[in-house]
């Protein structure tokens, strides 16, 4: 629901009346949500408007009746350094300059890793910049430059990244997606070039926006303020330049969240914890999840083929997901597991990340074809990716073959690449396992790797 709370603090200094009477509905909405799912602790945040506004303390003390709980009123600054750290939990190593585009304010702050360094909030916000020039684009364009030009910490995000946050800025993004016919419809992590990001940019605020060609895709409220959200974002790249736009779903209450947590916590790759915990509640034996991440770490160091840490980290997470559709019907496994993977809730990863684990759990229960493999998803992958996804598709199908999903059998086995030849070696009773349909998939890993194969016991 947008209340529209910033609509007028610029101008007349106060939070309109219907916005407040609308946020205070979907307040007690909430409120009683949380009292249906037994809620017992809340985190609530305020941010521009309220900041803002001569009667923003009135409207917090109602709006802290109404929710039962305190609410506090963040500065610019520290609203800057929650959105930082949001982009930080859920973007695999940012580096660049974060944007967060609000009803009421802009903020932009540095994030490299997990450093996060300075930070600025300015009125920039589609609500307020129509209020402060009466509903001018011509004149929030002027203001908006002037601003830019001035701000020394654009500079420093030159050929790096600019990570877009905030709602209105999504909606832009959802809009380019539709136009394009981008295949993938996953709005976090979603990139554009830094050209095309301001050419676009600059046709969505130089025309009448319900002529544009998909606006159905965009909420009927955000419409009026994408112009607004346009032309920031145009003033931005050009004085930013940086190398691409990336748009992120999580912010200040994501970075919220990854503020209470631990060191340790805060170490974890969230997207092998994601995997794993899939792997926990969908796999047959999920520590056999771990056990295909150590076997195909020591086939892959065998084989010579050249793997980043980037790649590797994408492998493992596809060895926890590898099983998850194994109470599909057999004939559905390869495509229900693609789709899980393609459309599920993960963050740090990019959109050809999530094609490569996609594809490298469907090939393992599908096969090495890519006659029935969807095209959408074969577009975001590159070559390299296909390939890499092929053959780790094929070692699982050895894998899999080998235990019935069960742990305890690869950390017995080896399969390794020895003077030219890729060699299974199946000791002691496990030689029993020996079957033509094992020989079958060794031989097509075999081909893939460009070796020939052989069976030891």
């Amino acid at each position: 629901m947008l209340a529209g709370l910033g609509r007028q603090v610029q101008s007349t200094g106060l939070l309109p009346v219907d916005a407040i009477d609308t946020a205070f509905d979907a307040l007690r909405r909430f409120r009683a949500l949380c009292d249906i799912l037994h809620v017992r602790r809340i985190w609530a945040i305020a941010t521009a408007a309220c900041r803002d506004a001569r009667n923003g303390r009135a409207f917090i003390a109602e709006a802290e009746r109404i929710c039962r709980t305190k609410i506090t009123i963040l500065s610019g600054k520290r609203e800057a350094y929650l959105t930082a750290l949001g982009i930080v939990s859920g973007i695999h190593r940012p580096d660049g300059i974060v944007g967060d585009l609000g009803g009421g304010s802009l903020e932009l702050v540095d994030v490299h890793g997990s450093r996060v360094r300075g930070g600025v909030t300015l009125p920039f916000g589609g609500l307020a910049l129509q209020d402060i020039t009466g509903k001018s684009l011509k004149k929030a364009e002027k203001f908006v430059e002037e601003a830019f030009e001035d701000l020394e910490m654009l500079h420093d995000g030159e050929d790096r990244t600019f990570y877009a946050v905030g709602g209105t800025w999504r909606a832009l993004a959802r809009l380019h997606m539709w136009q394009t016919g981008y295949p993938f419809h996953v709005m976090h992590n979603y990139r554009i070039s830094a050209r095309e990001a301001q050419e676009f940019s600059r046709l969505v605020h130089h025309v009448d926006t319900d002529t544009l060609s998909k606006i159905e895709v965009v909420n009927a409220a955000r419409r009026p303020l994408l112009a607004y959200a346009a032309l920031v974002m145009e003033n931005l790249v050009r004085t930013i330049k940086p190398k691409q736009v990336v748009i992120s779903v999580l912010g200040v209450r994501e970075g919220l969240l990854y503020s209470l947590l631990n060191a340790r916590e805060r170490a974890r790759d969230p997207l092998i914890s994601a995997a794993a915990d899939l792997n926990v509640l969908r796999s047959r034996s999920p520590h056999h999840g771990q056990e295909l991440i150590n076997w195909t770490d020591r086939f892959m160091e065998s084989t010579g083929l050249e793997e980043s840490s980037d790649e590797r980290r994408l492998r493992h997470a596809a060895c926890l997901l590898a099983d998850i559709g194994w109470r599909a019907h057999p004939d559905y496994r390869g495509e229900q597991s693609m789709n899980i993977i393609a459309h599920g809730s993960f963050v740090a990863i990019d959109h050809p990340g999530r094609a490569y684990l996609a594809l490298s759990v469907y090939f393992r229960h599908a096969g090495l074809s890519e006659e029935d493999l969807s095209p959408r998803l074969r577009e975001l992958a590159t070559t390299r990716m296909l390939d890499r996804a092929r053959v780790l598709g094929a070692a699982m199908r050895v894998a899999y073959i080998l235990t019935a999903g069960q742990s305890g059998v690869l950390p017995k086995t080896t399969m390794r690449v020895k003077r030219g030849k890729l060699i299974l070696k199946l000791p002691g009773a496990y030689s029993e396992l020996v079957s033509d349909r094992l020989a079958g998939r060794l031989r097509q890993l075999a081909r893939l790797i460009g070796r020939e194969p052989s069976i030891e016991t």
